[in-house]
């Protein structure tokens, strides 16, 4: 079966999207800036499987303000690559999330588990949504 012209243009601007926000978000992830990592370490915030950043407790200014920041931005990355594969905002974020807590989350950080409690990220595999993507 041969492929349409059309539709191999699409599959590879999906293709060249993802590669493209992979190798963003792996940037970005390396150079974590310092108060980030700071508060990822101490457990003071975590990764939502919705893509976002989330309070573990009751956070300082600055660290609001640090991951308002970052979820906006995640927001913006997420609309765009909504746009380019066709589905809503919230579902690029929660497959984001899915990822980033199984890919990004180091051990001692923390995550949101589906039944809604804190946990400590281990050498175990995460605890995921069952609507995570596999």
């Amino acid at each position: 079966m041969k492929m349409s012209e059309k539709m191999q243009d699409r599959l590879e601007m999906i293709v060249a999207a993802a590669l493209l926000g992979a190798a963003v978000s792996t940037a970005a992830y390396a150079q974590r800036d310092p108060a980030y990592q700071s508060a990822r370490s101490e457990g003071l915030i975590g990764e939502l499987p919705t893509g976002y950043l989330g309070f573990v407790s009751p956070p300082s200014a600055a660290i609001s303000a640090l991951v308002k920041d970052i979820n906006i931005k995640r927001k913006d990355k997420y609309t765009a690559e909504a746009l380019t594969n066709e589905v809503t905002v919230e579902e690029m974020a929660f497959r984001t999330g899915c990822r980033l807590i199984v890919e990004k989350t180091a051990p001692g950080e923390k995550y949101k588990a589906p039944n809604g409690t804190w946990m400590t990220r281990d050498a175990n595999p995460p605890t995921l949504d069952a609507r995570c993507p596999k």
